[in-house]
């Protein structure tokens, strides 16, 4: 049985990791317990301690502040799920309701979501798509950095030794901000995407003033579409599902598995986009 620590406060919790770096961070549960059973059936017992972080405080929540929220990293899915959070969070609200079942959004949390750096994880792409940042915390201090500039490939992050993430800080989109998440998956619920989608876009007087789009399951960590964005900007709204073409999946690097071909992932991120776009742009503020 490996070693098991559950620090009360931070202080203690990065003096901890400081002190042993192999220590693995636990917060859900629901990635490493499974990855450890696992590994037990086929003989390879994974040893490494283990450093729970539920009982830290000030770890979940949501917090707004003037111009952004503050989430943290150990916020329940299902208590994003079912805030009473702006429209700009729908998409992100969408993902934590296809995250597991209701018993893993109960458990599972945003951080670990994003620590646990899957390529199908529901949680990135629209937090890509809102421009979130994460706060991240050492001995020596905090320090923010971009999700786009965390994720670094599949089960790869820029989380420095020692460090510990404790928030996410998505800043409050312009005007008429509106958000939409789709996934395909083999079923409802339970399932790893095969593709997902994630769109916020602001708009006024009818009019896209900005897009923000985010493929997921397309690629080593989730994508950006800034070719796909540029070309939305200006255009009215009614007009956007049409917009989307082949050549705006150029950043996108899909691959062939036994869930589903690389062409076939590239074909429904098309239709699953074009899908997105209306219902978000329906509801936006004119």
């Amino acid at each position: 049985m490996p070693a098991y620590h559950r620090p009360t406060c931070l202080r203690e919790a990065l003096d901890l990791l400081a002190a042993v770096p192999a220590m693995q961070p636990l917060a859900g549960g629901t990635d490493i317990y499974p990855a450890r059973a696992a590994a037990e059936a086929w003989l390879q017992p994974r040893d490494r301690p283990l450093l729970d972080l539920s009982a830290l405080p000030g770890m979940a929540g949501i917090a707004e502040r003037p111009d952004h929220h503050r989430i943290g990293a150990g916020t329940r899915w299902a208590t994003i799920r079912d805030a009473g959070l702006p429209p700009w969070f729908d998409g992100l609200r969408g993902a934590a309701a296809w995250i597991g079942g209701r018993q893993v959004q109960s458990r599972a949390t945003l951080g670990g979501n994003l620590c646990n750096a899957s390529p199908a994880a529901d949680g990135a792409p629209p937090l890509l798509a809102l421009g979130a940042e994460l706060e991240l915390a050492c001995r020596e201090g905090r320090r923010r950095l971009p999700l786009s500039s965390f994720l670094l490939g599949n089960r790869r992050t820029a989380l420095a030794p020692g460090e510990i993430m404790t928030a996410v800080i998505v800043p409050k989109p312009g005007r008429g901000a509106t958000a939409r998440f789709d996934k395909l998956g083999s079923r409802a619920f339970l399932v790893i995407s095969l593709v997902s989608v994630a769109v916020v876009i602001e708009a006024e007087a009818g009019r896209i003033t900005r897009a923000r789009i985010a493929i997921g399951a397309c690629s080593a960590v989730p994508q950006r579409l800034p070719a796909l964005e540029a070309d939305l900007a200006g255009l009215p709204l009614g007009l956007a599902a049409a917009v989307p073409e082949p050549a705006h999946l150029a950043p996108l690097a899909p691959i062939d598995d036994v869930r589903a071909s690389a062409a076939y992932r590239r074909h429904a991120a098309l239709v699953l986009l074009r899908r997105a776009l209306a219902p978000s742009l329906a509801g936006a503020a004119a």
